[in-house]
């Protein structure tokens, strides 16, 4: 991939800007193979899943600088300046579109961008989400509510715009620090959720639900792990930091389109992801998911039922100490354990010794990036 930014020196996030894709994913292989030497055999790694290595992401996240008649949409400098990135290669076609469109429009709705060295403006960042079926979610991110109003009588331009917008808020993050959003939103549109199509189910997006940011590598994640729930021919899944339910939702669905019936849990910290997942499940007629809003450590090792397969998706953090160790005493006879962080995944692992990695795979989520996204299943060692 070639990128004008890299070249000029405006924007080094890509760190592998200019090597080879092939090259690439052959070193991201060898870098996580080797940090989970000691708790992956050689022999349990499948061929890595390729990315396009441009035009792959769903989300923008624009810091937004400048002045209010000429803002800039990108990052910042080292001394707190924006730097303009708005034709950033790596958007999906669509995003890349409504990211043009929006740098046009938004200096007409009158927002003052944030100045990060002179603690003064309003408008902070602007988060874009595209969906496969061309809609989108867009969120201003504000200090306060003293240019809310401003934007409200903006949305009639914004949609004249950008018709396919179908979500529109305003997110409040009033303090000064690196932190991309607050914890209050303002709904600006009559829809709450963006419909996501993957892989033959639709997910409901909230605005702060999380969700890959590789679509194609993201149906490639879910059917992956699909094949193992079917593979495993289990009654029972849960599904822990299930987000919106994707990984729930899809091996529900596969085990119901081949005739059998998996009861399915989904536990999540956030109740917007939690209302998501059951839309979904009724949308698909899933009568036997469900989903629970709270925290997935404490929740899972205090409920009545146990298991047959665990599927754990935590943050980069990791599931930590306790849920690995209840891991390592449940019934269960699967977990699969989707990973954004291999060194916290080989923690994890090692508290987890009773599991026998039996099968792994590289997802390339972030071409361009050393970011690595792995999945591995994990079962009880036969009995001799």
């Amino acid at each position: 991939m070639q990128c004008d930014y890299f070249d000029a020196g405006r924007c080094r996030s890509c760190t592998f800007m200019g090597v080879p894709y092939t090259e690439q994913l052959a070193d991201k292989q060898r870098t996580v193979a080797d940090v989970l030497a000691g708790h992956v055999p050689e022999d349990a790694w499948l061929d890595p899943r390729p990315s396009r290595e441009s035009e792959f992401r769903n989300k923008a996240k624009l810091v937004v600088a400048g002045t209010t008649a000429a803002p800039t949409f990108g990052i910042l400098d080292a001394g707190g300046a924006g730097v303009d990135l708005r034709g950033c290669g790596l958007y999906e076609p669509g995003l890349h579109e409504a990211a043009l469109a929006l740098a046009e429009v938004v200096p007409r709705l009158g927002l003052q961008p944030y100045d990060v060295r002179g603690r003064q403006g309003e408008l902070k960042h602007l988060l874009v989400t595209h969906s496969p079926t061309g809609e989108l979610m867009v969120r201003f991110v504000l200090r306060s509510t003293n240019q809310l109003g401003r934007l409200r009588r903006g949305v009639p331009v914004l949609l004249e715009a950008l018709p396919q917008i179908r979500v529109l808020s305003a997110n409040l993050q009033p303090r000064h620090a690196a932190v991309l959003e607050g914890d209050e939103e303002v709904l600006l549109s009559e829809a709450d959720t963006l419909p996501m199509p993957v892989a033959g189910v639709t997910l409901h997006l909230g605005t702060r639900s999380f969700f890959q940011t590789n679509t194609s590598v993201a149906e490639s994640l879910y059917a992956q792990a699909g094949d193992w729930v079917l593979d495993a021919q289990v009654g029972t899944l849960w599904d822990l930091y299930c987000g919106v339910g994707g990984f729930a939702l899809h091996a529900a669905d596969r085990a119901c389109a081949s005739g059998r019936s998996i009861q399915v849990l989904g536990i999540e910290v956030s109740p917007e992801a939690i209302s998501s997942a059951r839309r979904s499940a009724d949308e698909l007629g899933l009568g036997t998911a469900r989903f629970i809003d709270g925290d997935a450590t404490s929740l899972a090792p205090e409920a009545d039922s146990r298991p047959d397969l665990v599927v754990v998706n935590p943050p980069r953090r990791g599931i930590g100490g306790p849920l690995a160790r209840w891991l390592e005493e449940s019934p269960a006879s699967t977990v699969i354990y989707s990973s954004c962080n291999p060194a916290t995944l080989a923690r994890d692992l090692a508290d987890m010794p009773c599991w026998q990695v039996t099968a792994a795979r590289l997802f390339d989520m972030f071409p361009q990036t050393a970011h690595a996204e792995v999945l591995v299943r994990l079962q009880r060692p036969r009995p001799r």
